[in-house]
C-alpha cells in the first residue's frame, strides 16, 4: 500500500482509508480480513451520493475477474474486493490489455463492476453498450510513423536454444514421470467418500514438482526434499483420516486452494515459498494415500538426483552460456577473456532459489559480478529502483548487461531503453505472465527494429510439428518440445489471448498430468472461446486519433501550455517566493532546447527542488527544461504541470490571485502589456472574472472565465460587446510592458475606469450564469432520461434472462460445490437486481435532480490587463512585463 505520508504519521492503529486523499493499494493486500474490514468501516450500508470516492482505478482488471477452469466462473476473493468496493467509488476506470476470458459470465462481472446500472452478470451485452464503455486499442491498429514506419517493433521468436540434456537428467525426468503415473493410479483405485480432494491434491504436487523441475535442479532439489518429508512425516504420525466426512474434506479443500493461490504469490522469496510449500505439500498429504514402497524408492532417487546437481550447471545452462556470450562478450569465447560490455538481456524465471543458481552459475563461468543485476519480489525497494534505473540508462553509464528477474519485474516496469532480447529461462504455465514479460521490452520507446524472444527447446525439435513431438511421450524432451509448441501458439493468438490463455494453460497442465496431449483440440477450444470473447469496438482509429491530436493542440492553445508560460511561472514564483531565479545552462548533447539549473531552497521548496533532479546511477545533478519534446531522456529533468516544484509554484500563484489585495500578498494583479501591428488604434483594457455555479453539497457544476473590457477613448471606457474580440486582443499581446511614464498615465486613469470596468465585468458574468443555468436543466434531464432509458433495457434484459435462459436449469452439468454455489449466488443476486430497479429508478431520478437543483452562481475578479498599442510607444524603449 502506498500513501501520502508514512502510516506511522498517523499512529499503528490508524485507518488508511479515513487519512488519506489518494491512495494506491495492491489487490492481493486489499483482499485480506484486516483491510477489508478496516475499508468496510468506513463504508455506509448502501451506497449513496456524494460516493464515498471520487474515483477508483483497476489496472490489470481481469486478474480480479471470477475465474475457472471448469464450466463456469467462480469468484475469487479480487472479485470480492472489487465488488465491495466499486459500488462506492462515482468514477470507475478499468484498464485491462485482456478483459475477457471465454467465460461470459465473468467478462459480465467485470462489465457489471464498472458500471451496475447498464450491466448485470451472465447477461450478454449489446454493442451499443459495450462501445459506451470500452475503448480497445491494439498495436497493429495504430498507423504507421510520418515516414511509414511501424510505431512498434516486429516480435522475433525464431531464437530457440537447443538443449542437450545428459542421460542423468533424462532418467530424473521418467522417474518423476513414473511417480506421477502411480500416484494416478492409486487413487484412482480408491473410491471414498473424499470425491475429487485425492486427485486434486496428487495434480498440484505432480505439477509443482514438474514445474519446479523445469525450472532448475536447485528449485527441485528443494521441493522434492520437502515433499519426501511430509509424506513421510504422514506414515510416522498415522494422521491419514479415511472416515473423514464430505464437509471437513471440502473446507479443506478450499484451505488447500488458498495455500496454492498463496505458493504462486511467494515463489520469489526463498524463505515464503519454502514455508508456504511445507504448508501446502502437508495440506495436500492429507488426502494422498500412503507411499508404497516403490513411490517412496522414486522420491528418494530423485532427492538424491537433486542433491547431486543442485549446485552444478546444467544443460539448459551450457546452451544458454553460449547464447549469451555471443551477446554480450565482446572479444573473448572462453570467459576468462574479452570484455563483458555488449549489449543487454533480460532472463526471466519463476523462481527466486532458480535466479539465485542462475547468479551462482553464472559468477562460476567468469561473468564479473558487477555485470549482472536482479530483481525479484521482496527485494529492499532503494536496491530495486537502483536496478531499474541502471539497466533503463546508456550502456556507459554502468556495466550491468545481464538482468535476472522473477515475475515481480513482469507487470509495470519499462525495461525496453537498451534492450530488446527476453529470455525466458522457464515456459510459464500462465500464457498472460508469458506475454507480460515480453511485454517489459515491446512496448513503446522501443528503438531496436526487432525484440527477440528467446526459450529453450530439446535438441532435434522440430517447430512444424504438433500432434507428434517427435520424441517419446512423457520424456524429457517431449514436454520441453511441447511447451516450446505452447510458445508459438501464444504469439498466434496474443490478441485474444484473454480467452485462449487460460485454454492454452489448462492443456499444459493436462499435458504434464499426462491426462492430453493433443494440441488439434485445444485449437477448437481456442476457436470457440475466441468467437465468445470478440471485443470488437467499431471505431475509425486514425479518425480518433486525428481528433484527439486536434484536441489536445485546442487545449494547448487555449490554455497557453507551452514552454515558455510555465517556465515564466517557475521564474514569478521563485522571485516571489524566495528572491531567486532560474540559471540557464548548457544544453546537453542532443538536446536543443532551454535547460536552466534550479537555485537552492529550503524547506518544502527544496524538496520538491530536489524531486527526481539527481541522476538515479550517478547521483549528480540534472539541468531541467520545459520542453516535453526531450521527457524520458535521462540526462535532463522535464519541468512538466505535474512536477511538485512546477505544482508549488501554481499553489503559490492561485494563493496570490485569489488573495483579494489581503495581507502578505505580493503578486499585482494589473498587468500592462504591448499589442504589436495595427489591431489596436487606442488603449484597452480588459477585466478578468471567474464563474462558478456549484448545486447541492457544494458540487461544481460549472466554472468559467468571464472577460468584459473595452477601448479607452477620450479617458473613458467603451465597452466591446464581443469576448471573442478581447480573446482576439489578448492572443496578439506581447510580454513586453509599456515604459514607465506610460504606465504612468494608465495608472491615472484607473479612477475613471474602475466603475464601468467592474460593471460590464458583473453583467458578463450574470449572462454567462443565466446561460449555463439552462445548460444545466436540460443536461439534468438529459441524465435523467439516460439513465431511465439504461435502467429499463437492463429490467427487460434480467427478466428475458431469467425466464428463458436455460443456463439456470444446468446445475447438474457443473461441478460440484464452487461452480454450483456460483450459480446460485448470480440467480439469486440477478433475481435482487430485478426487484430493485423500480425503485431505483425513481431514486436516481431524484439525486440527479437534486445534484442540478437551485444551481447558485459565485463571482470572483482576477485580474486587469491594460493594452497598448506599439505605436505609442516606438518613442520609447520597450520593458519586459512585471508581475
Amino acid at each position: 500500500m502506498s500513501c501520502c505520508a508514512p502510516p506511522w504519521s498517523h499512529g499503528l492503529y490508524a485507518n488508511p482509508w479515513k487519512h488519506y486523499p489518494r491512495l494506491i493499494v495492491s489487490i492481493d493486500w486489499l483482499k485480506r480480513e484486516r483491510p477489508m474490514a478496516l475499508l468496510r468501516s468506513i463504508l455506509p450500508p448502501a451506497p449513496q451520493y456524494p460516493r464515498a470516492f471520487d474515483l477508483l482505478v483497476v489496472d490489470e482488471v481481469h486478474t480480479c475477474a471470477p475465474s475457472g477452469s471448469g464450466k463456469y466462473a467462480v469468484d475469487s476473493q479480487r472479485t470480492d474486493a472489487i465488488k465491495t468496493l466499486a459500488p462506492h467509488s462515482e468514477h470507475r476506470l478499468f484498464l485491462s490489455a485482456t478483459p475477457h476470458n471465454g467465460y461470459l459470465e465473468s467478462f459480465t462481472a467485470l462489465l457489471a463492476l464498472l458500471d451496475g446500472h447498464r450491466f448485470a452478470r451472465t447477461l450478454e451485452p449489446s454493442e451499443e453498450a459495450k462501445a459506451q464503455v470500452m475503448v480497445r486499442r491494439l498495436k497493429r491498429d495504430l498507423p504507421p510513423s510520418w515516414d511509414g514506419s511501424p510505431r512498434f517493433p516486429e516480435r522475433d521468436l525464431d531464437h530457440p536454444l537447443e538443449v542437450v540434456y545428459d542421460a542423468a537428467t533424462r532418467d530424473a525426468y521418467a522417474k518423476l514421470d513414473q511417480y506421477a503415473q502411480s500416484r494416478r493410479e492409486t487413487i484412482s483405485g480408491q473410491l471414498t467418500l473424499q470425491g475429487t480432494a485425492p486427485s486434486r491434491a496428487a495434480d498440484f504436487v505432480v505439477t509443482l514438482l514438474k514445474r519446479r523441475f523445469l525450472s532448475s535442479p536447485k528449485a527441485f532439489a528443494n521441493t522434492v526434499d520437502t515433499h519426501l518429508k511430509t509424506m513421510l512425516a504422514r506414515e510416522l504420525h498415522n494422521d491419514a483420516e479415511p472416515d473423514y466426512n464430505r464437509g471437513a474434506y471440502t473446507v479443506a479443500e478450499k484451505v488447500l486452494a488458498k495455500m496454492i493461490g498463496k505458493l504462486d504469490e511467494s515463489a520469489e522469496d526463498d524463505a515464503a515459498f519454502e514455508e508456504t510449500a511445507h504448508e501446502a505439500l502437508a495440506t495436500a498429504r492429507r488426502f494422498a494415500p500412503p507411499l508404497s514402497p516403490a513411490e517412496r524408492k522414486l522420491l528418494e532417487d530423485l532427492r538424491d538426483w537433486g542433491d547431486r546437481n543442485a549446485e552444478t550447471a546444467d544443460g539448459k545452462f551450457t546452451a544458454f552460456l553460449s547464447w549469451l556470450r555471443a551477446i554480450v562478450q565482446k572479444n573473448g569465447t572462453d570467459g576468462l577473456n574479452g570484455s563483458w560490455d555488449g549489449e543487454r538481456v533480460i532472463v526471466f524465471t519463476e523462481y527466486r532459489d532458480t535466479q539465485r543458481w542462475l547468479h551462482e552459475r553464472l559468477i562460476s563461468a567468469g561473468v564479473p559480478d558487477e555485470a549482472i543485476a536482479q530483481l525479484y519480489g521482496g527485494q529492499d525497494r532503494d536496491e530495486r529502483e537502483r536496478v531499474k534505473n541502471v539497466f533503463q540508462d546508456d550502456l556507459d553509464v554502468d556495466p550491468v548487461r545481464i538482468l535476472l528477474a522473477t515475475d515481480s519485474a513482469s507487470e509495470g516496469i519499462n525495461l525496453q531503453n537498451h534492450c530488446h532480447r527476453v529470455l525466458h529461462w522457464e515456459i510459464p504455465w500462465n500464457p498472460n505472465r508469458l506475454e507480460q514479460r515480453n511485454g517489459r521490452v515491446d512496448r513503446h520507446g522501443q528503438t531496436a527494429a526487432k525484440v527477440e524472444i528467446v526459450h529453450f527447446v530439446p535438441q532435434g525439435w522440430d517447430r512444424q510439428r504438433e500432434e507428434d513431438t517427435g520424441f517419446t511421450e512423457g520424456t524429457l524432451e517431449d514436454a520441453m518440445a511441447f511447451l516450446g509448441v505452447a510458445v508459438r501458439k501464444v504469439e498466434q493468438i496474443r490478441t485474444d489471448l484473454g480467452s485462449a490463455g487460460d485454454v492454452i494453460a489448462s492443456q499444459v497442465e493436462q499435458k504434464m498430468l499426462g491426462k492430453r496431449s493433443s494440441w488439434q483440440t485445444t485449437d477448437r477450444e481456442i476457436q470457440s472461446l475466441a468467437g465468445k470473447a470478440v471485443l470488437k469496438v467499431e471505431r475509425n482509429l486514425a479518425h480518433d486519433l486525428q481528433q484527439a491530436q486536434e484536441q489536445l493542440t485546442r487545449t494547448r492553445t487555449e490554455l497557453n501550455l507551452n514552454p515558455d508560460t510555465i517556465e515564466r511561472v517557475v521564474r514569478t514564483a521563485l522571485r516571489l517566493a524566495h528572491k531567486k531565479d532560474l540559471i540557464e545552462t548548457p544544453s546537453p548533447k542532443g538536446v536543443n532546447a532551454r535547460c536552466f539549473k534550479l537555485p537552492e531552497l529550503k524547506e518544502g521548496w527544496a524538496q520538491a527542488r530536489n524531486d527526481g533532479l539527481r541522476h538515479p546511477v550517478s547521483g549528480k545533478e540534472r539541468p531541467v527544461t520545459f520542453d516535453q519534446d526531450y521527457a524520458g531522456r535521462t540526462d535532463v529533468v522535464l519541468l512538466h504541470l505535474n512536477h511538485r516544484l512546477v505544482d508549488l509554484c501554481l499553489r503559490l500563484l492561485r494563493a496570490e490571485l485569489w488573495s483579494q489585495g489581503e495581507h502578505g500578498a505580493h503578486l499585482t494583479r494589473v498587468t500592462a502589456r504591448i499589442v504589436p501591428g495595427d489591431l489596436l488604434r487606442n488603449p484597452a483594457v480588459i477585466a478578468h472574472g471567474r464563474v462558478v455555479l456549484t448545486g447541492n453539497r457544494g458540487v461544481r457544476l460549472h466554472e468559467q472565465i468571464a472577460l468584459a473590457g473595452g477601448s479607452i477613448e477620450h479617458g473613458k471606457l467603451t465597452v466591446e460587446k464581443s469576448p471573442e474580440a478581447l480573446e482576439h486582443w489578448l492572443a496578439a499581446a506581447s510580454q513586453d510592458a509599456p515604459p514607465p511614464e506610460f504606465l504612468d498615465r494608465l495608472t491615472a486613469l484607473w479612477g475613471a475606469l474602475e466603475t464601468p470596468l467592474g460593471k460590464a465585468l458583473q453583467t458578463e458574468s450574470n449572462k454567462i450564469a443565466r446561460k449555463q443555468r439552462k445548460v444545466l436543466d436540460k443536461r439534468c434531464e438529459d441524465d435523467v432520461k439516460a439513465m431511465q432509458s439504461v435502467l429499463t433495457e437492463l429490467e427487460r434484459n434480467i427478466r428475458d434472462s431469467l425466464n428463458s435462459n436455460p443456463l439456470w436449469r444446468q446445475d447438474s452439468l457443473l461441478a460440484p460445490d464452487p461452480e454450483r454455489e456460483q450459480l446460485k449466488k448470480d440467480h439469486t443476486e440477478l433475481e435482487a437486481r430485478l426487484a430493485a430497479v423500480p425503485e431505483q429508478l425513481v431514486s436516481e431520478a431524484a439525486a440527479l435532480r437534486h445534484r442540478y437543483a437551485d444551481p447558485v452562481a459565485r463571482r470572483f475578479p482576477v485580474a486587469v490587463t491594460f493594452l497598448v498599442p506599439a505605436s505609442l510607444t516606438v518613442a520609447a524603449p520597450s520593458h519586459q512585463a512585471g508581475h
